[in-house]
């Protein structure tokens, strides 16, 4: 039977009835199972500020010694602030991922570290936010030897 309650002339019978579907939780359990109670929750270790930039491999690379290595492995990668080779710019790819993770954040109802003058659009306050050198992000930049430096955004020029 068609949308506007004509017949549909023989198409589109695909042989449902109607009746609800029976699910059997004992044959297929494992549809059920969920991911992070099986992996244990979050990691309390992880942090959630940094924003990630640079070489792509580099931190796929960072990522596998980190499953691998122990965490006082991945903080011999860290290089030195006064050591750091970058440039304190930061680029147009590094702004736009600062402010789309600011303004989520702003968005998911996260305090606000400036006047908003009635501003409502959150990507509008996020930009503001970076103006005044107030975002509480950091940019990590993976080097192609697998190190990284940590950059505040209140340290790069914008």
């Amino acid at each position: 039977m068609s949308d506007y309650g004509g017949d549909d002339g023989g198409f589109g019978d695909d042989g449902y009835d109607g009746e609800a579907i029976d699910f059997d939780e004992e044959a297929e359990p494992e549809i059920l199972d969920d991911v992070d109670d099986a992996e244990g929750g979050e990691d309390p270790d992880v942090e959630d500020n940094i924003v990630v930039s640079g070489d792509a491999h580099a931190a796929a690379a960072a990522a596998k010694d980190k499953v691998k290595n122990s965490v006082d492995a991945e903080k011999a990668k860290k290089v030195a602030p006064e050591n750091r080779t970058t440039t304190p710019y930061m680029t147009k790819y590094e702004k736009a991922r600062v402010l789309g993770t600011r303004a989520l954040q702003i968005s998911g109802n996260a305090p606000v570290l400036i006047d908003v003058e009635g501003m409502t659009d959150p990507l509008q306050i996020a930009a503001k936010e970076l103006r005044e050198k107030k975002i509480p992000l950091v940019v990590r930049r993976y080097l192609p030897d697998g190190y990284f430096e940590d950059w505040s955004c209140e340290e790069l020029l914008v």
